[in-house]
């Protein structure tokens, strides 16, 4: 089924497309905690808190990954809209050459600087060794993961997001098995973990281009189609750069707040891992909706209708009420249960309190990264980044610094504490620039 963003009801056409994209984030999640899940049971705290502080570090990989596929797919979305199929698929074509080439880079990167990263981090000395293994096997299959972000963002660009659901179930379950066999079975700790995510990216990531490439032969085209253009990748790469830093905001201050959080010790960074993973469950239908409202935006703009953009716009913020409201219920209600599938309050009493304090203070203000995220779409999707971009990176320097700042003085909650300012004064800047109407003006492609 291809969904229609161009014509009927916005708020209905915006959710049933966001929807697969929240169901597949949220199984793609799921085997992201199913490796803390399976570790922190099977193995212990020490070596949950090992794949915990990997996890801040991949992360910023992971969204350099979406925020590029985001950025990209946004011409290919314009395209769609104005029925240039031969331009689509070039562009199509010439980000899958120019990021896969780049994803090569970072996995390099990643691979070697991963030991000064943690050291830098100041990691635990009980886990640093467990941690440098577990990151060296991700980054030796990170082309996988990248070129799968990439693959899905283009199937959503297409008005296809069912594709990248049912693909991301398959390697969910498939990572779960693997993890199971290698970590309970074959005994590989950390390792078996690692090598289970890498098999699972590498074979849906081979899956999807074999789909997108059977895809774009349903669009007719008249003559030779460009596999690489220049002048698109470098209207591309202006898109796809602040999209890349907006999607990376989370992920950075992760990163660099880390170091607060290891400077309280291995209980305090597993508790603080079971918090995080948790987070990013919570934050996906938010991420999706601002997902959507990027691709609704670039197809009506695409195709020339302005005022549904608006109409998209006002529904998305009723959804994204809706998922606020249930995440509070959640986090206030059910939040013992959840953290004690990654620690036992009997057995690591201080992880345990660490990762509830996250868990129901965060949860109360979900809504407004589903508000920033949204408003960034409209921005992203119209080409107009100058502004988000500045307002994310404000975010950024709100989490970090609260957190090494206030943190070592006043206690680790000031880690989280610190997230929902920077959520709001993000979205503050971005909505004062939407209502200014300029990104109206703003054009990638021809008319």
């Amino acid at each position: 089924m291809k969904l229609d963003l161009i014509n009927g009801k916005p708020g209905r056409s915006m959710f049933l497309f966001a929807l697969p994209m929240i169901i597949g984030n949220l199984f793609q999640q799921f085997y992201n905690m199913a490796d803390s899940v399976i570790v922190g049971n099977l193995v212990g705290e020490e070596a949950l808190a090992a794949v915990g502080a990997s996890y801040s570090f991949t992360t910023v990989f992971i969204m350099v990954a979406i925020g590029s596929g985001m950025g990209a797919s946004v011409l290919a979305s314009q395209y769609l809209g104005a029925k240039k199929y031969r331009e689509m698929k070039t562009s199509i074509y010439t980000f899958l050459i120019a990021f896969g080439m780049f994803s090569v880079l970072m996995a390099l990167l990643g691979f070697f600087v991963n030991p000064a990263i943690l050291r830098a981090l100041k990691t635990p000395d009980n886990i640093f060794a467990d941690a440098v293994l577990y990151l060296q096997i991700y980054f030796a299959g990170l082309p996988f993961m990248f070129m799968y972000s990439i693959l899905s963002a283009n199937f959503n660009a297409l008005g296809k997001s069912q594709i990248p659901l049912i693909l991301l179930i398959f390697s969910s379950v498939l990572n779960v098995v693997l993890d199971l066999w290698m970590v309970a079975g074959l005994r590989l700790g950390v390792a078996g973990v690692a090598i289970a995510t890498v098999i699972a990216q590498g074979v849906s990531s081979v899956i999807s281009f074999v789909i997108l490439m059977r895809l774009l032969k349903e669009y007719e085209t008249e003559g030779a189609v460009k596999k690489f253009d220049s002048g698109m990748f470098a209207g591309g790469v202006r898109i796809a750069v602040p999209s890349i830093i907006q999607q990376s905001i989370v992920s950075i201050g992760m990163l660099l707040t880390q170091s607060a959080v290891n400077q309280f010790g291995s209980s305090a960074v597993a508790g603080y891992s079971a918090g995080m993973r948790l987070e990013s469950v919570c934050v996906v239908p938010m991420i999706a909706s601002g997902n959507a409202m990027s691709t609704f935006t670039a197809q009506n703009l695409g195709a020339g209708n302005t005022k549904r953009v608006g109409e998209g716009y006002r529904a998305a913020f009723r959804i994204v009420i809706g998922f606020g409201a249930g995440l509070i219920l959640i986090s206030q209600f059910f939040y013992g249960p959840i953290i004690s599938m990654f620690v036992s309050a009997a057995e690591s009493p201080e992880a345990f309190s660490t990762g509830t304090a996250y868990l129901k203070f965060t949860g109360w203000f979900f809504a407004f990264l589903g508000f920033k995220s949204v408003t960034d779409g409209v921005l992203r999707g119209a080409g107009d980044v100058k502004v988000y971009m500045i307002a994310n990176l404000i975010n950024l320097g709100i989490r970090v610094s609260v957190a090494q700042l206030c943190s070592p003085v006043f206690g680790i909650q000031f880690v989280w504490y610190a997230v929902p300012l920077g959520w709001f004064v993000n979205f503050a800047i971005s909505y004062l620039w939407y209502r200014t109407g300029n990104w109206k003006e703003k054009k990638l492609i021809e008319s």
